[in-house]
């Protein structure tokens, strides 16, 4: 189930409740981005990455480069 967007008047609240007042004329354009990061977010939610290790588990410089194709 998709979450409503963000009003501009929530956005206003919610960054003001963070410390973060916003100016009036901010509030629109706050709202805005904060759905579209929200939207990238939940497709990334999304993705299977299977039997993909953690980066955690990632060494770089370890790979074998044998230039077979």
């Amino acid at each position: 189930m998709p979450a409503p967007d963000l009003t501009p008047p929530e956005a206003a609240r919610w960054a003001a409740r963070s410390g973060l007042p916003l100016a009036k004329d901010r509030h629109a354009e706050v709202a805005a981005t904060a759905d579209h990061i929200h939207a990238v977010v939940s497709l990334l939610r999304e993705l299977d990455f299977g039997e993909t290790p953690p980066a955690a588990v990632y060494r770089a410089g370890g790979e074998q480069h044998d230039g077979a194709v």
